[in-house]
């Protein structure tokens, strides 16, 4: 019996700024549990850059272009990470098993 093999797309990069992938059994490694712990601090992070760059975009703020350009970027960089952590953990769901109708 063939063992079972998953792949998970890690939330770092590897060498040349390539993403890196972790190749296991499914059962959890001191890697893939490091990969969870980043990914959270990861989503926590883009909240706290959220919450703090909501207020400075808003009507009120007197922002320079490139205050205004700083801020975007650490969303983005944020919004990366996230979309990153989705496409791993939705990269994990299993397919929905045919139904026999």
């Amino acid at each position: 019996m063939a063992e079972r093999s998953v792949v998970r797309l890690l939330p770092w990069s590897g060498p040349e700024g390539k993403r890196a992938h972790l190749i296991t059994d499914g059962s959890p490694t001191m890697l893939s549990l490091l990969a969870d712990r980043i990914e959270s601090q990861q989503i926590e992070t883009a909240t706290v850059i959220v919450e703090l760059a909501r207020p400075m975009v808003g009507e009120e703020a007197k922002l320079t272009a490139d205050e205004l350009r700083w801020i975007a970027s650490r969303l983005i960089e944020s919004l990366t990470d996230v979309l990153h952590i989705a496409e791993s953990r939705g990269q994990r769901i299993p397919d929905y098993e045919e139904s026999g109708e």
